[in-house]
């Protein structure tokens, strides 16, 4: 599908002239249209901010970015009284002994949050499984109490899980390790919304995006995907019965057929090792199949360079990316980010498992999202920002490095 400009305009200036609706008559909101007819399309917004310290800049754009997503309604879309959950990705650094976030802005998140505070929505719930260690200042909490929202407790106790209380547990579709999943309410519950806030940066599953932010939803210990077996088979005893029975033989058989396939780096020795990497890849699939989001989201305003021995210590790509796939965002995401999606095996394992219907990122629809309208546009009509990963390192490469060998999606459609 695809709109003129004077119908995107319309649209827009219509849910402006409703501005004083906001918060008062309207019983609804929604997500922009043309987002919701096409849903595997990647939108990508072009930002206008100094830098990392530029906070009434990532207010701005936020807030500006959220009133052009997210529309009041009289008459249709989602009721005002939904919950709606929140998951950005907090994340803290120390820098000079001061903590300093890397993770998802604050100043972005809380311009983002105010437009949908805007639209009449009053229930918000913020869920994180690391929150408590996470947590980089008071300025999160600052906006959670402003905007009232209500901040779960992450931690639980080992007879929580014999009851299964103050957790809601879904059951994956064909799972291969979680049999069942427990998340934080309301998440599950009627009438609840959810909206995914990933931060661009560098990890050792290659680049932190919108399927791995998803991970902290799950209830702590749960949100431990990355230690291979030590989390699987050696998980604590209160674990133990959410873990598939067949897990090591689905595993290990999923992993010798992807080494006969010659899946790229299977044979690194790199410590996030290529059987640590396949377990990640299945815990992510089994978890991703029991959630339904309203949208994906990647603040790539700023972020570090993880790699010590290169002179550029920051970025600022400027961009927000969104979507309401979150596996065609990240694919979008990794070829921007410096990478070849098709060497990052996770997206071929969730096309693999049904989860996804393509690991190519020239499969998918690219528009950008300007003051006047999407617009559609080429992958390649966007800078790339070469972010160094430690992702199963081969022999003689550093130890951050781009994933960026060439891969032939003409070959390998599975």
């Amino acid at each position: 599908m695809d709109v003129t400009r004077r119908g995107f305009l319309t649209a827009t200036l219509g849910a402006a002239a409703q501005a004083g609706l906001r918060g008062s008559t309207n019983q609804y909101f929604q997500v922009h249209p043309f987002i919701e007819a096409n849903p595997k399309a990647v939108f990508i917004r072009r930002t206008r901010v100094a830098g990392r310290l530029d906070f009434a800049g990532m207010r701005r754009e936020g807030l500006s970015l959220g009133r052009s997503i997210f529309q009041p309604s009289v008459s249709s879309g989602i009721p005002l009284s939904h919950r709606v959950v929140l998951k950005p990705n907090v994340l803290s650094v120390t820098r000079h002994g001061n903590q300093v976030n890397w993770g998802t802005d604050a100043d972005f998140y809380d311009g983002l949050l105010t437009s949908l505070h805007e639209t009449g929505l009053r229930r918000f719930y913020y869920v994180e499984a690391n929150y408590r260690s996470s947590r980089w200042s008071t300025k999160y909490d600052e906006v959670h109490e402003r905007l009232g929202v209500d901040v779960l407790d992450p931690q639980r106790r080992a007879a929580h899980y014999h009851r299964e209380y103050g957790m809601n547990f879904a059951t994956p579709d064909d799972a291969v390790v979680y049999g069942r999943v427990p998340h934080y309410p309301p998440i599950h519950e009627r009438d609840t919304w959810m909206i995914n806030i990933a931060k661009w940066r560098s990890h050792g599953m290659c680049l932190t995006q919108a399927c791995k932010n998803a991970q902290g939803m799950t209830v702590w210990p749960f949100q431990r995907f990355c230690p291979g077996w030590a989390m699987v088979t050696g998980v604590p005893d209160h674990m133990k019965p959410f873990i598939c029975k067949d897990v090591v033989e689905r595993v290990n058989r999923y992993f010798e057929s992807h080494r006969r396939m010659n899946y790229s780096r299977y044979e690194s020795t790199a410590e996030l090792s290529p059987i640590r990497q396949e377990i990640w890849a299945h815990k992510t699939c089994d978890h991703l199949s029991t959630l339904k989001f309203g949208l994906h989201m990647i603040e790539a305003i700023y972020a570090k360079n993880e790699d010590p021995a290169d002179p550029v210590r920051e970025f600022l790509p400027n961009m927000v990316m969104f979507a309401k796939d979150p596996f065609r965002l990240d694919l979008v995401g990794l070829w921007l980010g410096g990478h070849e999606p098709g060497n990052v095996h996770f997206y071929r394992i969730a096309k693999e498992r049904g989860l996804s219907d393509t690991f190519n990122p020239w499969d998918v629809p690219v528009y950008e999202w300007d003051e006047t309208g999407p617009v559609a546009r080429k992958l390649t009509d966007f800078p790339r920002t070469m972010f160094k990963t430690y992702y199963l390192q081969k022999e003689g490469e550093p130890l951050y490095h781009l994933v960026n060998e060439p891969f032939d999606y003409q070959r390998y459609r599975l």
